[in-house]
Protein backbone atom coordinates (compact mmCIF):
# COMPACT_ATOMS: atom_id res chain seq x y z
CA UNK A 1 0.00 0.00 0.00
CA UNK A 2 3.10 2.93 0.91
CA UNK A 3 4.34 1.93 -2.29
CA UNK A 4 1.41 2.66 -4.18
CA UNK A 5 0.47 5.79 -2.08
CA UNK A 6 3.46 7.23 -2.87
CA UNK A 7 3.83 6.10 -5.87
CA UNK A 8 0.25 8.19 -6.61
CA UNK A 9 0.93 11.11 -4.72
CA UNK A 10 4.08 11.49 -6.29
CA UNK A 11 2.70 11.16 -9.68
CA UNK A 12 -0.52 12.93 -9.31
CA UNK A 13 0.75 15.74 -7.43
CA UNK A 14 3.19 18.30 -8.28
CA UNK A 15 6.02 18.00 -5.21
CA UNK A 16 6.08 20.95 -3.23
CA UNK A 17 8.77 20.79 -0.98
CA UNK A 18 9.51 23.33 1.77
CA UNK A 19 13.12 24.29 2.52
CA UNK A 20 14.53 25.58 5.47
CA UNK A 21 13.72 29.10 5.55
CA UNK A 22 9.68 28.38 4.78
CA UNK A 23 10.00 29.24 1.20
CA UNK A 24 7.93 26.54 -1.11
CA UNK A 25 9.47 25.05 -4.20
CA UNK A 26 7.71 23.85 -6.81
CA UNK A 27 9.84 20.74 -8.28
CA UNK A 28 7.41 19.16 -11.05
CA UNK A 29 5.49 19.64 -13.41
CA UNK A 30 1.41 18.06 -13.28
CA UNK A 31 1.09 15.36 -15.51
CA UNK A 32 -1.50 14.55 -18.30
CA UNK A 33 -4.90 13.23 -17.36
CA UNK A 34 -4.07 9.58 -18.21
CA UNK A 35 -1.37 9.02 -15.91
CA UNK A 36 -3.62 10.96 -13.30
CA UNK A 37 -6.32 7.97 -14.24
CA UNK A 38 -4.11 5.64 -14.43
CA UNK A 39 -2.17 6.09 -10.47
CA UNK A 40 -5.71 6.60 -9.66
CA UNK A 41 -6.97 2.73 -10.34
CA UNK A 42 -3.95 1.34 -9.35
CA UNK A 43 -3.94 3.60 -5.85
CA UNK A 44 -8.22 2.19 -5.73
CA UNK A 45 -7.00 -1.40 -6.22
CA UNK A 46 -4.55 -1.38 -3.57
CA UNK A 47 -6.92 0.21 -1.33
CA UNK A 48 -9.83 -1.54 -2.17
CA UNK A 49 -7.59 -4.94 -1.65
CA UNK A 50 -6.38 -3.40 1.85
CA UNK A 51 -8.95 -3.16 3.13
CA UNK A 52 -10.75 -6.37 1.64
CA UNK A 53 -8.31 -8.44 3.08
CA UNK A 54 -7.85 -6.66 6.75
CA UNK A 55 -12.01 -7.51 7.03
CA UNK A 56 -11.55 -11.05 6.34
CA UNK A 57 -9.27 -11.70 8.54
CA UNK A 58 -10.91 -9.75 11.66
CA UNK A 59 -14.71 -10.60 10.27
CA UNK A 60 -15.92 -14.26 10.88
CA UNK A 61 -18.49 -15.05 8.23
CA UNK A 62 -20.90 -18.19 7.34
CA UNK A 63 -20.50 -19.17 3.77
CA UNK A 64 -24.10 -18.08 3.21
CA UNK A 65 -23.05 -14.47 4.89
CA UNK A 66 -19.89 -14.31 2.74
CA UNK A 67 -22.03 -14.96 -0.26
CA UNK A 68 -24.25 -11.76 0.49
CA UNK A 69 -21.53 -10.13 2.15
CA UNK A 70 -18.81 -9.05 -0.32
CA UNK A 71 -20.61 -8.77 -3.52
CA UNK A 72 -22.30 -5.79 -0.93
CA UNK A 73 -19.03 -4.96 0.06
CA UNK A 74 -17.83 -4.58 -3.62
CA UNK A 75 -20.78 -2.41 -4.40
CA UNK A 76 -19.95 -0.42 -1.65
CA UNK A 77 -15.94 0.18 -2.34
CA UNK A 78 -17.13 1.48 -5.72
CA UNK A 79 -19.35 4.23 -4.09
CA UNK A 80 -16.76 5.31 -2.26
CA UNK A 81 -14.25 5.28 -5.34
CA UNK A 82 -16.48 8.43 -6.52
CA UNK A 83 -15.95 9.82 -3.41
CA UNK A 84 -11.76 9.30 -3.63
CA UNK A 85 -11.63 10.00 -6.66
CA UNK A 86 -13.34 13.47 -6.58
CA UNK A 87 -10.84 13.97 -3.70
CA UNK A 88 -7.57 13.06 -5.27
CA UNK A 89 -8.64 15.59 -8.27
CA UNK A 90 -8.93 18.35 -5.99
CA UNK A 91 -5.77 17.79 -4.32
CA UNK A 92 -4.63 17.90 -7.78
CA UNK A 93 -6.02 21.01 -8.68
CA UNK A 94 -5.18 22.95 -5.52
CA UNK A 95 -1.46 21.56 -5.61
CA UNK A 96 -1.59 23.24 -9.26
CA UNK A 97 -2.83 26.58 -7.91
CA UNK A 98 -1.03 26.36 -4.62
CA UNK A 99 1.21 29.13 -5.87
CA UNK A 100 -1.57 31.50 -6.69
CA UNK A 101 -4.31 30.40 -4.46
CA UNK A 102 -6.54 33.64 -3.43
CA UNK A 103 -9.23 33.10 -0.72
CA UNK A 104 -11.92 32.10 -2.89
CA UNK A 105 -9.36 28.81 -3.53
CA UNK A 106 -8.56 28.25 0.18
CA UNK A 107 -12.05 28.29 0.95
CA UNK A 108 -13.31 25.99 -1.84
CA UNK A 109 -10.30 24.07 -0.55
CA UNK A 110 -11.73 23.29 3.16
CA UNK A 111 -14.98 23.16 1.46
CA UNK A 112 -14.50 20.41 -0.42
CA UNK A 113 -12.68 18.46 2.26
CA UNK A 114 -15.98 18.75 4.37
CA UNK A 115 -17.92 17.60 1.75
CA UNK A 116 -15.62 14.77 1.12
CA UNK A 117 -16.37 13.70 5.32
CA UNK A 118 -20.31 14.58 4.54
CA UNK A 119 -20.27 11.98 1.55
CA UNK A 120 -18.26 9.48 3.43
CA UNK A 121 -19.95 9.44 6.48
CA UNK A 122 -23.57 9.25 4.67
CA UNK A 123 -22.43 6.28 2.48
CA UNK A 124 -21.15 4.49 5.73
CA UNK A 125 -24.77 4.85 7.43
CA UNK A 126 -26.10 3.76 4.28
CA UNK A 127 -23.88 0.64 3.94
CA UNK A 128 -24.25 0.28 7.79
CA UNK A 129 -27.80 -0.60 7.23
CA UNK A 130 -27.50 -2.64 4.43
CA UNK A 131 -24.56 -4.90 6.10
CA UNK A 132 -27.00 -5.16 9.16
CA UNK A 133 -29.41 -6.92 7.29
CA UNK A 134 -26.75 -9.59 6.18
CA UNK A 135 -24.27 -10.38 9.25
CA UNK A 136 -26.04 -8.64 12.15
CA UNK A 137 -25.15 -5.28 13.70
CA UNK A 138 -22.12 -6.49 15.57
CA UNK A 139 -20.35 -7.82 12.56
CA UNK A 140 -21.30 -4.81 10.54
CA UNK A 141 -20.17 -2.05 12.95
CA UNK A 142 -16.71 -3.88 13.09
CA UNK A 143 -16.71 -3.85 8.81
CA UNK A 144 -17.68 0.05 9.68
CA UNK A 145 -14.72 0.06 12.14
CA UNK A 146 -12.25 -1.45 10.20
CA UNK A 147 -12.73 0.54 7.21
CA UNK A 148 -13.48 4.18 9.19
CA UNK A 149 -9.96 3.63 10.70
CA UNK A 150 -8.30 2.75 7.28
CA UNK A 151 -9.84 5.82 5.89
CA UNK A 152 -8.83 8.06 8.42
CA UNK A 153 -5.15 6.65 8.33
CA UNK A 154 -5.31 7.26 4.09
CA UNK A 155 -6.34 11.15 4.65
CA UNK A 156 -3.69 11.56 7.33
CA UNK A 157 -1.27 10.23 5.06
CA UNK A 158 -2.52 12.66 2.36
CA UNK A 159 -2.76 15.64 4.55
CA UNK A 160 0.63 15.49 5.57
CA UNK A 161 1.86 15.70 1.55
CA UNK A 162 -0.43 18.47 1.16
CA UNK A 163 1.03 21.75 1.98
CA UNK A 164 -0.95 23.96 4.11
CA UNK A 165 -2.41 27.11 3.10
CA UNK A 166 -0.26 30.39 2.77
Amino acid sequence: MRHILALMLGTCLIAVSTTASGVAQQTRTAPDSATIDKALQAFRADLQGERSDLIAKNVTLTAAQAAKFWPQFEAYQKEQNLIIDDQMKGIQRYVEGYESLDDAGALALINANFDRDDKMNALRKKWLGEFQKTVGTKVAVRVMQIDRQLSMAHQLAFATKIPLVR
